[in-house]
């Protein structure tokens, strides 16, 4: 099966990558290396069946001649999305980033899609669709929705044209909604600034907010695994579902403290004001995943226990540096 992955060399991408090519998958791949880092790529990139390319997915000309030349070669059967923003505080900042890199580069995989006959999509969506629901129970029919980061709002748009494509031209489509996924080659989030900080000052760790916030975490090798186990049992022409721990997750200040264990043991913790990190952060909430667990899948790790994994991961990472 030949399988083409958006934002290869970021986080998920490449994870995703790796985990195709040992079952089998011939899999290619675009970033333009804005988030992403060829380094990511050192376990997959000398893999015969695996391929390469720089591509700026935001330039249509562009990403449509590389895979059409691609796709004459060797014939993709899927396209699994990937490829976005990862900074909310930028996409905050201005306002362009998240449409360029988050609603153009599925808007312009969709065209490609369509001129070259593709018609299976799996595209990463993200809780920040939902808003700020008041720890509301995060179920996938639940609505409206009204997004207060510029990134949700540009990951909703891309459901909404996805969805309009699924009318006009996809056979099958995935939409998986993530939660906070952590894990390694860590590129951002709190977990890895967390290590940064305490690395620079080992005394002690900032942290934005009070840290009551709380979300549910799950690790990436997990996120993989269930993304693929929908893609392989999951019928509708349309199918969107939750992926996250079965849990109603951790606060940041558990998080620092566990940072704080690994890294810089003794290290005092100080804390901002108010239950928010950044504009656009959604101080708390639940996610249901009672539709993927009817499916027949759930996780093995609850946050906690992804936490304290993906701590000791990351730790790992940066001190090899």
């Amino acid at each position: 099966m030949n399988t083409f992955i958006t934002g290869v060399a970021g986080f998920v991408g490449c994870n995703l990558a790796e985990t195709l090519l040992k079952r089998g998958h011939r899999v290619a791949g675009f970033d333009n290396l804005c988030r992403g880092r060829l380094l990511n790529l050192d376990p997959v990139i000398d893999n015969p069946n695996f391929t390469f390319k720089k591509v700026d997915l935001a330039d249509l000309d562009s990403y449509r001649e590389a895979l059409i030349r691609l796709h004459e070669r060797h014939p993709i059967s899927s396209i699994w999305h990937m490829a976005a923003n990862s900074d909310i505080p930028a996409g905050v900042t201005d306002v362009r980033v998240d449409l360029r890199d988050t609603f153009m580069t599925t808007l312009n995989t969709l065209e490609v899609m369509k001129h070259l006959n593709i018609q299976t999509l799996a595209f990463a969506s993200t809780s920040a669709i939902y808003g700020d629901l008041q720890g509301i129970k995060l179920i996938e029919d639940i609505g409206p929705l009204f997004p207060i980061s510029n990134y949700g709002a540009m990951k909703l748009a891309s459901e909404a044209i996805i969805s309009a494509a699924v009318e006009s031209f996809l056979e099958r489509t995935y939409i998986f909604r993530f939660p906070n996924v952590i894990g390694t080659p860590a590129t951002h989030g709190a977990l890895l600034d967390f290590v940064h900080k305490l690395n620079k000052t080992p005394n002690n760790l900032m942290v934005l907010g009070d840290g009551s916030q709380q979300k549910p975490y799950l690790h990436v090798d997990e996120l993989i695994d269930a993304m693929i186990y929908i893609y392989e049992h999951a019928t509708e022409r349309l199918n969107y579902f939750n992926i996250g721990a079965d849990d109603d997750g951790v606060t940041v200040k558990f998080m620092a403290e566990q940072v704080v264990a690994i890294v810089s043991p003794g290290a005092t913790i100080t804390y901002g004001e108010g239950n928010k990190g950044w504009v656009g952060d959604v101080p708390r909430f639940s996610y249901s995943i009672e539709k993927l667990r009817r499916l027949g899948w759930k996780p093995t790790l609850g946050s906690a226990e992804a936490v304290r994994l993906a701590v000791r991961q990351i730790a790992a990472q940066e001190a090899s540096k």
